[in-house]
């Protein structure tokens, strides 16, 4: 699975905003009102699970001949399958992995960041072969407590001849068992100012203003943020290129809010709803 800022849920939980500006003094009451509109996003929200939606081309890993290849994560990555930490690049929260089969059915991976190990997961394929679920374990922010849960994949490819039963195309159908406490996600909109807060990572922006650091991001992110018609969008940033760009839709009543988050470097996209 790919491994952004926790999971493909923590990357969709960061979200964002497109604004119009006034030209002229003369209309702070019209900059005002706007302001006023987007407070229907204030408080905490907590994701629904059973709402997240993946989209995109499926995820495609080989392990084979002792050797483990992610053909789809960014950068691709190839790395002995030896149960041994080998170092990477290009790779923004982690800069060593071990690879080890544990069975004909099992993966397990973990991942260190100078000495300190950030995440791990666990691979398993179903005994008929077609389903993969993978347990994974976000540490990458040590102010909070790590962040667990459960990848549910069906497979879209065969594995090659001879390769372990984890390998081949798979297409990522839902998230379950996430801790508790990492779903919560508050905003705050005070005049041309967003604050948000999810798992551990913040920031405080202006609507149409310069990129900011995402605080307890370990890869080093940034976002700009605007507004969305009644909501928000975030361009998120890291290396100088665009990694995510997120939308924030409150629904008609205000009871929920509709995240949308689309990674521009492979198209893929996931969406899911908040509720307060």
């Amino acid at each position: 699975m790919k491994i952004s800022t926790c999971t493909a849920m923590a990357a969709a939980l960061i979200l964002g905003l497109s604004g119009c500006e006034q030209q002229e003094a003369a209309s702070d009451a019209p900059a005002a009102v706007e302001a006023a509109s987007l407070e229907a996003l204030n408080g905490t929200w907590k994701a629904d699970l059973a709402s997240i939606k993946f989209e995109g081309k499926p995820e495609e890993f080989v392990l084979q001949g002792g050797t483990y290849n992610c053909k789809t994560c960014i950068p691709p990555l190839t790395v002995a399958a030896d149960g041994q930490f080998h170092p990477v690049a290009d790779q923004p929260y982690f800069d060593s992995i071990s690879v080890k089969a544990v069975d004909d059915r099992t993966v397990e991976m973990r991942r260190r960041k100078g000495e300190r190990e950030v995440s791990s997961t666990t691979m398993q394929v179903s005994e008929d072969g077609n389903a993969l679920d993978t347990k994974f374990t976000n540490s990458n922010n040590p102010s909070v407590p790590p962040v667990k849960g459960t990848e549910a994949s069906r497979r879209a490819g065969p594995a090659p001849a001879g390769a372990h039963a984890v390998s081949g195309q798979w297409t990522a159908e839902r998230i379950q068992d996430y801790s508790e406490d990492a779903l919560n996600i508050t905003f705050r909109v005070a005049g041309n100012q967003v604050t948000m807060n999810a798992q551990g990572e913040s920031y405080t922006a202006e609507l149409g203003g310069p990129a900011v650091p995402i605080k307890g991001d370990a890869g080093g992110t940034t976002v700009a943020v605007t507004r969305e018609g009644n909501g928000l969008r975030e361009t998120s940033t890291r290396g100088g290129k665009v990694v995510n760009e997120s939308t924030i839709i409150p629904s008609a009543d205000g009871s929920s809010l509709i995240f949308t988050s689309v990674d521009p470097r492979d198209g893929s996209k996931t969406t899911f709803a908040a509720k307060k």
